[in-house]
């Protein structure tokens, strides 16, 4: 399972950007330049054509409304077939007549709740996290795409998450470091009410069925403990049988938000080690990402290994910002080394138990 869900400025961004909005050629930042190397800032007449470049544009909104309805769609179908939205297509499939359609119509019927509850949620936390980068994007004058949601149906959450087109070149150290920060902490605010409330409506002491299980991340298990959760223990896994619509909704906030937060290139995590540490966040991202293999390897788990693979084919170097000598200020440089905990607390670390 690979979830893109953030904001980027990858040469996919710059050909969004740019089949969006008629940027001038020399405003557009040089993403092919060796190795990321450092651009110095613009300057003069380098300036005016970059305040050229942060005037309005013309944003499509055909194609994000298309993906966010299907997106809709989506999680409420994974949502009205509890999560394995796989088995009664399957079984439509096999035998492809009226009396298949009846099912899964059936089914409709009497799980819409389940799906509705779920799709509200999950697509609130989304929604929330992509706004809170979309509306730095709009403070900062930064062009940027609408936020454009990645439906998957035939996974057991039912969405890769979604992701903002963004010309980062034209952000400068702090603004980069406040759009990247922006979208986890705008989507934590949904996520984590919801979560506690997901987990204070569990009990782990029903039968574990459906071969599917969620690890908890360590903010859960503590919500666990707080709610008192009857069966849980330490590393407990919740089963697909034991699953309710605003804990899964909660428990995908965490993960997306967890992963994103990872301090490697293009996350938000990257941005926000970059605007921290500068180019010994390089280090930091490559030091991630052996920890990552290695974690693989040793747990045999290979959950995350197309996540891995799309870092790595993008790049784990961050891309110098239009001035990365723009100070922080301690209040931004607090909040940002606090905010690498958000990995720690929020990302599950084996995801899935298979049985």
């Amino acid at each position: 399972m690979g979830i893109l869900y953030g904001s980027c400025h990858s040469d996919f961004a710059q050909e969004i950007l740019r089949s969006q909005s008629p940027l001038s050629p020399t405003s557009e930042p040089n993403l092919d330049h060796p190795n990321n190397q450092h651009i110095e800032p613009p300057s003069g007449r380098e300036d005016s054509q970059h305040q050229q470049s942060r005037r309005p544009q013309n944003r499509k909104t055909l194609l994000p409304l298309v993906l966010f309805f299907l997106t809709c769609a989506s999680t409420f179908w994974v949502g009205v077939a509890k999560w394995s939205p796989l088995d009664p297509l399957l079984v439509c499939l096999q035998s492809f007549d009226d009396n298949a359609l009846l099912e899964i119509r059936k089914l409709i019927l009497s799980n819409w709740e389940i799906g509705w509850v779920y799709m509200a949620c999950v697509i609130l936390i989304i929604f929330l996290h992509e706004m809170g980068h979309f509306v730095c994007t709009l403070i900062y004058k930064v062009p940027a795409s609408y936020p454009f949601f990645l439906p998957l149906p035939i996974n057991p959450i039912g969405t890769m998450g979604a992701v903002i087109a963004m010309q980062g070149f034209s952000a400068n150290r702090k603004e980069i470091f406040d759009i990247g920060l922006a979208g986890p902490i705008a989507g934590l605010v949904a996520a984590v009410p919801i979560a506690y409330y997901g987990v204070g409506q569990l009990d782990l002491t029903t039968p574990a069925l459906g071969g599917l299980g969620f690890r908890m991340p360590l903010l859960l298990q503590w919500f666990a403990q707080c709610w008192e959760v009857p069966g849980h223990e330490k590393d407990s896994v919740v089963w697909i049988s034991q699953l309710n619509p605003m804990f899964v909704a909660g428990w995908v906030g965490m993960l997306v938000t967890g992963l994103n937060m990872m301090p490697v290139g293009q996350l938000d995590g990257g941005h926000v080690t970059y605007a921290l540490f500068g180019k010994s966040a390089y280090t930091i991202a490559k030091l991630t990402m052996v920890a990552a293999i290695a974690f693989m390897v040793y747990y045999q788990t290979m959950m995350m290994i197309l996540m891995v693979v799309l870092l790595l084919m993008v790049g784990t170097n961050h891309p110098p910002t239009r001035d990365d000598t723009v100070a922080l200020g301690w209040s931004r440089r607090v909040i940002g080394l606090a905010s690498l905990s958000i990995p720690i607390l929020c990302f599950p670390a084996r995801v899935f138990v298979i049985q």
